[in-house]
């Protein structure tokens, strides 16, 4: 992968954009009265302090009990399972759980050096190895993609703490309300008071950034709706993400990364980006806004995709809304980049022309941006819709 500059495509116009537009955001004029879980929800999708935008509020201290003042304890678990994951090694070949704890041990590590695989499942795939690229690129070493000794011994020697911890589930873990299932109509959708999670397993999950299979597999047996039950859980919380000076949509590599002044890549997020019926922008645009908790205004009379004989429809706020926890509006207008219901299918389907990011690292990114800044789109779309 060769060292990007910041402006690699012209400035396009931006005629007819609006033909092609993924989302209908507005901010929510009419807003759901916020309630006691909705508010830990909210907590609960970032999983450290990260620094706010120069134009939003700073974020809450953290809940107790929450990733970030987990953090804050020097140890790892003790359960054999996370033993095996800190200690997983290159060497011999690993295959079967060994393989799957290396690999849970690498994405710890390289979500927490700002260079997101998305969500953490102890599989390989795509993302995984565009996020290791991004790091090679980004420390200036020879840029492999792939798991070997060599990158797991960088990472470790910039962060020597250990990648897992126990968690035991609280009372406002489980107090919901949960939504069973989750409707795949915006129909249904709109008539919903709050797209809030379906279980506390898919609450949990997104909130240490892990797949519910992984969850599930290190916690066999465990009930994830029992408070004060203890589960084996991964401490991926990144801390702050600072000194970005612009952000780069790279729509052939489905991934967006942050840069300093100087260029350099310092965090990468895997991204669903447009498709090659529906692409998103080319060229340069730039933050014009950060909202948090958004919902979603689904107008098809404005979009390219839906029945064009619905009236228009408002999605509430809520990590399973359209457009997740944080929107990140451009200059281009109807287009952003934002977050996703579901994380495990972040970088691997296409989209409507808009940026989809994994809920925790739009946070992440939404915190770190301000209005103004650089956004530049480069690359084609591969994907069909």
């Amino acid at each position: 992968m060769p060292l990007r500059q910041a402006a690699r495509l012209a400035l396009l116009a931006g005629v007819a954009l609006i033909a092609f537009g993924c989302d209908d955001f507005r901010p929510p004029v009419h807003a759901v009265a916020p309630d006691p879980a909705r508010k830990l929800q909210q907590a609960q999708l970032s999983s450290a302090r990260i620094a706010p935008a120069a134009d939003t509020a700073p974020p809450a201290a953290p809940v107790a009990g929450s990733i970030a003042a987990n953090l804050l304890a020097p140890a790892g678990s003790a359960d054999p399972a996370a033993k095996a994951i800190e200690t997983a090694s290159t060497a011999p070949a690993p295959g079967g759980q060994a393989a799957r704890d290396l690999l849970i041990r690498v994405e710890v590590l390289l979500a927490r050096a700002h260079f997101s695989p998305g969500v953490i499942d102890g599989q390989k795939g795509a993302n995984l190895s565009r996020a290791i690229s991004a790091y090679q690129e980004s420390r200036g070493g020879v840029v492999t993609g792939k798991v070997d000794q060599g990158l797991l011994d960088a990472l470790a020697r910039e962060d020597a703490g250990p990648v897992t911890q126990d968690y035991a589930i609280t009372a406002e873990d489980v107090t919901g309300p949960f939504l069973g299932s989750v409707p795949r109509d915006f129909e249904a959708l709109s008539k919903l008071p709050h797209l809030g999670y379906a279980s506390p397993l898919e609450a949990l999950a997104e909130r240490f950034h892990m797949s519910q299979a992984l969850l599930s597999a290190l916690n066999p047996k465990r009930d994830f709706a029992s408070a004060g039950a203890s589960i084996l859980v991964v401490r991926a919380g990144a801390g702050d993400l600072v000194d970005v000076a612009r952000v780069e949509v790279d729509k052939s590599e489905n991934q967006v990364r942050a840069l300093d002044a100087g260029g350099k890549i310092i965090a990468a997020f895997p991204a669903t980006v447009g498709s090659t019926e529906r692409p998103a922008p080319s060229g340069e645009w730039a933050v014009k806004a950060v909202v948090r908790d958004p919902s979603y205004t689904y107008d098809p009379k404005r979009l390219t995709f839906g029945d064009k004989s619905k009236g228009p429809l408002t999605i509430a706020p809520g990590p399973n809304n359209p457009v997740g926890s944080t929107w990140i509006a451009l200059t281009v207008e109807t287009y952003g980049i934002h977050g996703a219901p579901d994380p495990a299918k972040v970088g691997k389907t296409a989209s409507h022309g808009c940026v989809r990011l994994t809920n925790w690292d739009a946070v992440a990114l939404g915190r770190a941006v301000k209005k103004g800044m650089p956004v530049a789109f480069v690359g084609v779309e591969t994907r069909k819709a």
